[in-house]
């Protein structure tokens, strides 16, 4: 049993650290707090091929290891975790067009996505459905070589950059059971029909665009139908969003350093009653928490990537590390909020970003209340065993 990263993947995570600390950190908190759309980062992302994680190598793509894959998401969300949305839901759409798509899919579309030259997302949550994606309400009818598609879709990242967009669609809504009759539709930006109508608001994760998405009669060729079998489209999602789950353990992983490193900081530099404040007891305790947090969330996400690299199935692992991680980064950025005192209340310093960004992660990508209940299922029926 070795934790050690590689050579290649300690050179990887190196590369990246100082690409954070170069590009992201220094306007993270300026540009989060005016609105502003990370362009010049997104175009830096594109040079370094990280658009390519999830490609494979003879479409351009960087086939990059789930672990690097995980190191990828951990470093530039200790940067800005809103970055990281950008990468993530291209990443799992990539994922699941290279694993799931028919050859002429993957060649039309997956060289231009593993530059950054085309990008994308992946469009399942509705106003109605969310956890419950056998719930949605978004119906692809066949009329000859066409899908003609009525639905709304909400919390969409990458809306506005998204070329194709993948969209989970009913093609059989009286199939029983529901899954039966689900697929995914590849749908053009340009299609008509099609509108990204609103941003929605949020409380943190900004600089990504999360939005509605509003498909009238959008008319698409039965060629865009991933796969090409009718029926797959919820066994394609929910194999990717095992990457994802992976990925937004990671991404709880970084923001948890960054509020480590804050409140580090932070203890060593302020002072009260004449000392520094991390000489005080109640600090020392909130710090080892955090610490200790961190580095269990750490282990636990790298031990998930690398069960999924050794190509055994890991939906329990990725949720195990997703649910823990998520966790432990809110409980890292509301202590190290705490140790700052007064000061995490402003915007002047980074730790009220984290706090804002932080509850995400215990939603997205399934909550955590769902996936404890897909672990204790697969305990019980003897899938996964604990030991």
């Amino acid at each position: 049993m070795d934790f050690q990263l590689s050579d290649e993947q300690r050179l990887y995570r190196d590369s990246l650290r100082d690409f954070v600390d170069s590009e992201i950190v220094p306007v993270a908190r300026d540009w989060e707090h005016a609105g502003r759309y990370p362009t010049e980062i997104v175009e830096s992302m594109k040079k370094l091929g990280l658009f390519g994680l999830a490609i494979p190598e003879e479409y351009g793509g960087l086939a990059a290891d789930t672990v690097s894959f995980a190191l990828t998401f951990e470093e530039i969300s200790r940067g800005w975790m809103g970055i990281a949305g950008i990468l993530g839901s291209h990443s799992v759409s990539c994922w699941m067009l290279a694993h799931h798509g028919t050859p002429e899919q993957r060649d039309r579309y997956l060289p231009e996505l593993a530059t950054g030259q085309r990008r994308t997302g992946i469009a399942l949550t509705e106003p109605g459905a969310g956890t419950d994606l056998q719930g949605i309400s978004t119906v692809a009818r066949r009329d000859g070589d066409e899908y003609v598609i009525d639905g709304t879709k909400m919390w969409i990242t990458n809306a506005r950059y998204a070329d194709p967009l993948p969209v989970l669609v009913k093609t059989d809504p009286s199939a029983s059971p529901a899954h039966r009759g689900m697929s995914v539709l590849l749908i053009h930006a340009d299609s008509p029909g099609f509108e990204v109508t609103a941003d929605i608001g949020k409380l943190g994760y900004k600089g990504t665009e999360s939005c509605e998405v509003v498909l009238r009669d959008v008319r698409v060729p039965a060629s865009q139908l991933l796969g090409g079998v009718e029926g797959r489209g919820l066994q394609q999602v929910l194999s990717a969003l095992e990457t994802g789950r992976i990925n937004v353990a990671a991404r709880s992983v970084g923001l948890a350093q960054r509020a480590y490193d804050e409140a580090l900081s932070y203890a060593r530099e302020r002072t009260a009653f004449g000392q520094a404040i991390g000489e005080f007891q109640a600090v020392q305790l909130r710090l080892a928490e955090i610490a200790v947090r961190l580095q269990a969330a750490r282990l636990m996400t790298y031990w998930a990537a690398s069960r999924m690299d050794d190509g055994v199935r890991m939906d329990t692992e990725s949720g195990m590390a997703k649910i823990f991680a998520s966790e432990a980064a809110l409980e890292c950025a509301t202590d190290a909020m705490r140790i700052h005192g007064g000061y995490g209340y402003s915007t002047e310093f980074e730790v009220e970003r984290l706090y804002r960004d932080a509850p995400l992660m215990s939603i997205g990508e399934g909550t955590n209340d769902v996936l404890r209940g897909v672990v204790a299922k697969a305990l019980l029926a003897g899938e996964s065993v604990i030991r």
